[in-house]
């Protein structure tokens, strides 16, 4: 039986963490990543779980790779070295590090003209390239009142170094796992001042709850209908928000998903139906682009071992 990716801990000590840091910092991108090299090739041969699911999701993008054992472990080897600087982006991006010419596509000035609409909205994100770089977004607007929907038990160690290195606030973080009717009814208040609730919809909650069976990148994965019946609840503009790494620079995208204000009660089980699959093709589109960027390092799909 898979265990649920709550499960699996994260790995590492906070002295480690901060010495690939303190490397980056002082000495610059390329040592921080002579270093990562075998750092990561320690964290890809003592990891099963995550190197079985690596390789399981590269196939489904590359079947030719079934065949041919080295390439396989060479491109998930890759994948795990994107995921190493991926936490270093975050440290950079919550220290302020990330100048503004590095930020590319229109989410900067479409999300700017979301705020200014003032009505508010739910955000949905997934664990696809690197939605910390969006502090860079929010800091342009010091007054927003944005609350992150997350599950942070499993990552105390990062985030623990993320506010040692940085001595920045991070935003408003919210337990998923401590949602209750009260917490419902803040997030609807918060949304209707104009702020902005960001959930990640492509994790099972640790309580499992609904989930649904979605097609993505060719095979059947659960999916969790919370994110989804959250924003039939709220009854508001509904969004996608996307940051990936291209070359030097970070691509991001925002873009208008639904609205559910006037969405008629009998009408919100087709609804999210129809919303979950056109939010995974999405996913789905982004995934294909930048394949080295998903980091859900666990079996994902129906038939997956781990």
């Amino acid at each position: 039986m898979n265990r649920h990716w709550a499960q699996i801990g994260e790995r590492g000590t906070i002295a480690g963490m901060t010495l690939m840091v303190a490397i980056q910092r002082h000495l610059g991108r390329w040592p921080f990543r002579l270093v990562l090299w075998p750092v990561m090739l320690w964290y890809f041969l003592a990891h099963a779980t995550a190197r079985g699911a690596s390789q399981s999701y590269l196939q489904r993008l590359y079947p030719h790779l079934g065949q041919r054992p080295l390439a396989r472990w060479w491109h998930s080897y890759r994948h795990f070295l994107a995921f190493g600087d991926t936490l270093m982006d975050k440290v950079a991006a919550w220290s302020g590090d990330i100048a503004d010419e590095r930020l590319t596509g229109t989410g900067i000035e479409r999300f700017s003209a979301a705020i200014e609409g003032g009505r508010g909205g739910l955000i949905l994100v997934a664990h696809h390239g690197n939605l910390d770089v969006v502090n860079a977004i929010a800091e342009r607007h010091p007054g927003l009142e944005l609350t992150v929907m997350m599950h942070t038990r499993n990552a105390r160690k990062f985030n623990a170094l993320l506010e040692r290195v940085t001595g920045r606030p991070r935003p408003h973080v919210l337990e998923v796992s401590e949602i209750t009717p009260a917490t419902a009814q803040a997030l609807a208040e918060r949304i209707h001042t104009g702020g902005y609730v960001v959930i990640a919809a492509d994790r099972l909650s640790l309580s499992e709850g609904r989930t649904r069976l979605l097609d993505f990148l060719g095979e059947r994965a659960r999916f969790p209908e919370g994110p989804f019946w959250l924003a039939t609840l709220l009854r508001c503009p509904l969004y996608t928000l996307a940051c990936v790494r291209e070359g030097d620079r970070f691509r991001i995208d925002f873009e208008a998903l639904d609205d559910t204000g006037e969405l008629p009660r009998r009408q919100r089980e087709a609804w999210i139906a129809d919303t979950m699959q056109r939010h995974a093709d999405h996913l789905a589109e982004r995934v294909r682009r930048h394949p080295l960027q998903w980091f859900n390092f666990y079996p994902f799909w129906l038939n997956d071992t781990g």
